[in-house]
This record gives C-alpha cells, sequence and structure tokens, in this order.
C-alpha cells in the first residue's frame, strides 16, 4: 500500500510523469546500456530496442501501476504483475537486478524533469517503483521455487518441420538425458542463441504441442524486415538450427495457461503465429477428452500462412462438442470466410472462458465482441508476444 503523503504527491505529479514518461524510459534504457552494454548484448531484445516498443512497455506498466495504486490502494495489479514476473523468470531476472534499473531509471527522471524533482517527489516515486520491485522479486522467487530455480539447460533438437514458408517447428530432448519438468498448456520457454557477433541473445517462443514425456516443441516464425528490425534470433534459427544442434532453453513459464477444471466451456481465438499456443491446449484437450463444448477461432493471411494448420483442425476433431471457424484474407476455402476475424454470427455459450494470441489489434476486437456477447471480462486472457503494449496503447 502507498502511504498517504506518498499518495497524495503521486496523484499530483502523475500528469506530470506520466507524461514524460516516453522520454524518461528512453533515456532510462540509453545510460543503462551505455554503463552496461552487456546488458543490451545478452540479456535485453535488441531488435525490440531499436524498434522503441520495450519503452512503450516499460512506460505503460509503471503508469499503469501507478495509477492502480491510487485507484486501488488495498490491492496489486496482479495480472499484470505476474505477467510481467512470469516473462522475468524466463530470463533469469536476479534481485540485484533492481537496484540496477532504479539507479538508472532515476537519473534519467532527474534529468528529464530537473528542479520538479523535489526530494518530496522522489520519495514518492521511489516508494512506486520499490512497491513494484519487490512484488516482482517476490513473485519470481516463488517461480524460481517451482521450477527448481533458474537456469539455462541444453537441449537437443532431434525434430524440425517447416509448416510455411515462414515458420518451423522444432522438436528438442534434453542433451544431458534427464527428466522434464511438465508444462501447462499456453507456456513458452526462453531460448538464448550466440549470434555471429558474439551476442547471446534471448527470445520466447510458445510451446506448440501438447505435455509429454521428455519432450519439448516450439514453433519459430521468421521475422522478416518489414518496417520493423528484422529478426536476429528467429533468423538464426531458421537459417543454421538443424537436428543434432544443441540449443539453450529456460524452463516453461507464462500465465496464459488452460485451466480445464471446473469444466467449462472454452473459446480459443488466435490470429498468425498466435496460434502456437492454442494448438497446445486443443493438443492437451483432446487427449484429455474435454467434453465441454470448444469454440476455436484463427484468423490468417491464407491457408498457406496457416502454421500447424493440420495439427490446429485435427485436434479439434476429435473434441467431441467443437466448433471451428476460420478466416482468411486470401484464398479461404469452403467453410472458411474471407476477411478478418469477426465473432458477429460466432455462437457463444454462457459461463465461456476465452483465451487469445495474437495481434493486438485483433485481440482488442475479439475481447470487445466477446464482452459484447456475455463474457465477463475477468474470463478473457490473453498472450501478447514480445513487449506487453495493451496497457501503453489504453485509447
Amino acid at each position: 500500500m502507498l502511504s498517504e503523503q506518498s499518495a497524495a504527491t503521486v496523484r499530483t505529479t502523475l500528469p506530470a510523469v506520466g507524461g514524460a514518461l516516453g522520454e524518461i524510459t528512453e533515456r532510462f534504457y540509453a545510460g543503462m546500456f551505455e554503463a552496461r552494454p552487456e546488458l543490451l548484448r545478452d540479456l535485453f531484445n535488441r531488435g525490440n530496442q531499436a524498434a522503441g516498443t520495450q519503452r512503450e512497455a516499460l512506460a505503460g506498466s509503471i503508469a499503469a501501476f501507478a495509477t492502480h495504486l491510487l485507484a486501488h490502494p488495498d490491492t496489486r495489479p496482479d495480472a499484470m504483475l505476474g505477467r510481467i514476473a512470469h516473462k522475468h523468470a524466463s530470463l533469469g531476472i536476479a534481485p540485484e537486478q533492481y537496484a540496477i534499473v532504479h539507479e538508472h531509471l532515476f537519473a534519467a527522471i532527474a534529468e528529464v524533469l530537473g528542479e520538479a524533482v523535489t526530494p518530496e517527489v522522489a520519495a514518492a516515486w521511489e516508494e512506486v517503483y520499490w512497491l513494484m520491485a519487490n512484488a516482482l522479486i517476490a513473485i519470481e522467487k516463488r517461480l524460481y521455487e517451482e521450477q527448481g530455480g533458474p537456469g539455462w539447460r541444453k537441449w537437443e533438437v532431434v525434430g524440425r518441420v517447416a509448416e510455411t514458408a515462414d515458420v518451423v517447428s522444432l522438436r528438442l530432448r534434453p542433451a544431458d538425458g534427464g527428466p522434464v519438468r511438465d508444462f501447462r498448456p499456453g507456456q513458452y520457454v526462453s531460448v538464448r542463441v550466440t549470434l555471429g557477433d558474439g551476442a547471446r541473445q534471448i527470445r520466447q517462443y510458445s510451446l506448440s504441442g501438447a505435455p509429454g514425456p521428455g519432450e519439448r516443441q516450439f514453433s519459430v516464425k521468421r521475422v522478416h524486415d518489414d518496417g520493423t528490425p528484422e529478426g536476429e534470433v528467429s533468423g538464426h534459427l531458421h537459417a543454421r538450427v538443424r537436428v543434432g544442434d544443441v540449443l539453450e532453453l529456460s524452463e516453461a513459464y507464462g500465465d496464459l495457461v488452460l485451466e480445464a477444471e471446473p469444466a467449462a466451456p472454452l473459446l480459443l481465438a488466435s490470429a498468425g503465429i498466435g496460434v502456437t499456443p492454442m494448438t497446445a491446449m486443443l493438443a492437451h484437450l483432446a487427449d484429455h477428452g474435454y467434453d465441454a463444448p470448444v469454440t476455436v477461432v484463427h484468423g490468417d493471411r491464407s491457408p498457406a500462412d496457416h502454421a500447424l494448420r493440420a495439427d490446429h483442425e485435427t485436434h479439434a476433431a476429435k473434441l467431441p462438442d467443437a466448433a471451428v471457424h476460420l478466416w482468411y484474407e486470401q484464398d479461404a476455402p469452403a467453410g472458411a470466410s474471407t476477411g478478418y476475424v469477426d465473432l458477429t454470427g460466432v455462437p457463444v455459450a454462457a459461463g465461456t472462458r476465452a483465451y487469445l494470441c495474437g495481434p493486438l489489434p485483433f485481440m482488442r476486437t475479439v475481447r470487445e465482441q466477446l464482452i459484447g456477447k456475455g463474457v465477463a471480462p475477468a474470463d478473457i486472457h490473453y498472450e501478447v508476444f514480445g513487449p506487453d503494449l495493451w496497457l501503453a496503447k489504453q485509447d
């Protein structure tokens, strides 16, 4: 809980700080990477830094956390904190790294806001920062305990399948031959690779197969240079990684997880490469004979671009009460629709729990339509690939 004195100060200064957060986070990252270049080389996503999306996500999360503390002083935004903590845990973030962030973030605040940062203002916003940081540290500690601690494990690639022209699935087993922890359908792993310039870059990929003994499968979409930085790691995995190669993986993390109990109607909505966690969920439901209604929704550019299409449809066909609705921008076959996903004519049962993954505009549209059909906001769960800009781009 934010102290009364700090709450009053934060309430007064939030418009000024919030309005300057974009510049503050830009200077924060610049200063931190100048002082600690290894963080950009071996921890932070260089593509997201170049595109500016990580700055937007950080600014959005700080503003959202402060706003929540003022509006709901007796609670925390646990959904937002949990999502961030899972991502941090997959990267192996340590408690001491929050002190590094604090040092450079508050130096940037002082630089941007100048004399407006009085001792009282600095103290109030430090309280906000450490409330958020300590909450994340506590959640991450619990996640590490559940997964046997942070760390990287070597996995051998034992299978490689070209799903589409731009998506490849990799199947892996532990190189040490040891046991594999269970994961929950919808979770992801971090993958760390060494690039040509020596940088050890990390990316997250959803596990695209059902939990199974001894193996992991994830699917990678090659990120092209189409106005954003070309994907360093996706390009490396597509061009260089073959059966027999060894990759470093984290344990599985992520809070977009299938809650199959108690049984309830489910809606799994995806677009593009967002199909990957939904395929794992469908495989799990099919393997366990889930008999409640399941509505499958997917949108893509064309059937040829629909990664894991055969798995997507095969798993759904095994369910006793499933309906599949597909939209393609072009070349839609019989039974599918042409255009973008539109739930107007899709029946949605009372009590539905919905899981969404795909581009942010897609998820915003689907969420709005689901709420219009009576789905409770608390029953709509989502996953954003990359920095979470949902909060940063609130209308």
